[in-house]
């Protein structure tokens, strides 16, 4: 008699690895959450650099005096800004984030993978070290 657990062996061996959903993702984390916001916002300013190159000229070297002065610029930034920032344009951006997940995670692998290297040079040079200075002392 098969057991239930050699057989969902055999079956889950056989299953390709783990896609999101991107139309109904899974719930995220505050970081994660974090994380599209901040492609969100990318994405809107995107949208509209040349209303908000305009605005930042006007405003170059103008305190107070910005908020009247250049107050036709931050009009059409404002509302370029509040016409792209759509619930759309939100879940673009979680899909683009969901897209590229595997690719940031990947790349965090190598990165830690680099880091554990190089703990491990560091802390055999340090045992050579102390090897030496007890060969030292020794003598």
């Amino acid at each position: 008699m098969a057991t239930p657990s050699t057989s969902s062996d055999a079956s889950s061996s056989n299953q390709p690895q783990k896609k999101y959903n991107l139309r109904n993702p899974l719930p995220l984390s505050a970081p994660q959450e974090q994380e599209v916001k901040q492609l969100y916002y990318k994405r809107v300013r995107a949208h509209c650099a040349p209303e908000i190159k305009a605005f930042a000229e006007c405003a170059v070297n103008r305190t107070v005096t910005a908020t009247w002065v250049c107050r036709q610029q931050r009009l059409t930034m404002n509302s370029c800004m509040l016409a792209h920032a759509t619930r759309e344009e939100e879940d673009r951006a979680r899909e683009e984030w969901f897209a590229t997940y595997e690719d940031r995670r990947r790349a965090r692998d190598e990165d830690l993978a680099r880091v554990e290297k190089r703990r491990e040079e560091v802390i055999r040079m340090m045992r050579e070290d102390e090897r030496k200075q007890q060969q030292a002392q020794g003598r």
